[in-house]
């Protein structure tokens, strides 16, 4: 992980693997305790990261709800929330959404060069924009992060993100919560796509904890870099 941050990736979905339905509201897969520790875990983290379609579907604040978590990170030399990061392409971003408009911490969008540029004139102050070359190159924009003092990344979505992390094999673990009912709409968001994974039957990842969080389970995984 030399120049990286190390990468928690945390979703919760379906049995039948969406993190969402095709319906206008927001799916909630999760229940409070389970948001109270995610809530945990980003306070733990330097950062968050989520794609574009993310930020346009659900508008997340993504900031640390508790207020002795922020008391805590403040104790500690940090800012109250992690630094927010949102990658995008195609750079379909509106600076209204409350993750540009919610919390005082840096903002950070991460693009091609080629977007730059509007993507730029369009936030204004709201974000940073970074400019990644001809595409999104994620070894790139983390070790970018890594030298802007990111030490530990939580990715939080959506499929498309968790995909190209995947696909890349930059997880070092991943935190999935499992809800006991099925989606069942082929149209519906899913927690990763079609995709050249390194963890496939000869290289599976790792089984490091089950925890049963009332209706739910948290299973956690490490990556088989972490062997040895």
């Amino acid at each position: 992980m030399e120049n990286r941050p190390y990468v928690l990736l945390s979703c919760a979905l379906s049995l039948d693997g969406h993190i969402d339905d095709t319906g206008e509201e927001r799916l909630l897969l999760s229940d409070e305790a389970d948001f109270d520790r995610v809530d945990e875990v980003r306070a733990g983290s330097d950062a968050i990261l989520v794609g574009a379609g993310t930020v346009r579907r659900d508008d997340p604040r993504l900031l640390v709800r508790d207020e002795t978590r922020r008391r805590e990170r403040t104790a500690r030399g940090l800012p109250e929330h992690p630094v927010k990061v949102v990658l995008t392409a195609a750079g379909d971003l509106d600076p209204d959404r409350r993750f540009f408009t919610l919390g005082h911490g840096e903002k950070l969008v991460y693009t091609t060069d080629a977007t730059a540029p509007d993507l730029r004139a369009r936030l204004g102050d709201a974000a940073t924009v970074v400019g990644l070359g001809t595409r999104i190159d994620l070894p790139t924009m983390l070790a970018d992060l890594h030298g802007r003092g990111v030490r530990r990344l939580m990715v939080e979505g959506g499929g498309h993100t968790h995909t190209a992390f995947l696909t890349a094999g930059l997880v070092d673990e991943l935190r999935l919560v499992i809800a006991p009912f099925l989606v069942g709409e082929s149209e519906a968001p899913r927690f990763v796509y079609p995709g050249d994974f390194p963890y496939g039957p000869d290289r599976p990842l790792r089984l490091t904890g089950v925890t049963r969080l009332g209706h739910l389970v948290l299973l956690t995984y490490r990556t088989p870099e972490d062997d040895g």
